[in-house]
């Protein structure tokens, strides 16, 4: 299991708590598909048609680690979640954005010579 399917597990019970316990139903559908959409992007990646079809699909996942920060935000801001739960959250996520980021960029070296 990669560090993105491994996230957007996190993501279903963030998701299933916000809604069952919160019952937040407006941000939890966001947040639900950003997350989400970084493992799928990365599971996409997979079978690219090139190095910048692969390069794409990383940079389609990478813009949405950015949006859930940006979720992740809000929650905590609107009292949702614990600074805590951020904190696990959004650690877990910079991991990945950092991953992401050095396979795009260690990529595109690698086209460009």
């Amino acid at each position: 299991m990669t560090k993105a399917d491994a996230f957007s597990d996190r993501i279903l019970k963030l998701y299933k708590y916000l809604t069952e316990e919160r019952h937040e139903l407006v941000i939890s559908k966001q947040i639900l598909r950003s997350g989400t959409g970084i493992g799928a992007n990365v599971s996409e990646s997979r079978n690219a048609q090139g190095g910048k079809d692969f390069i794409n699909k990383l940079n389609i996942a990478l813009k949405e680690s950015d949006e859930t920060e940006y979720w992740l935000k809000k929650l905590l801001s609107g009292g949702y979640i614990t600074q805590k739960g951020y904190d696990s959250m959004h650690r877990d996520n910079e991991e990945i954005i950092c991953i992401l980021t050095k396979i795009i960029k260690t990529m595109k070296e690698k086209i460009n010579n």
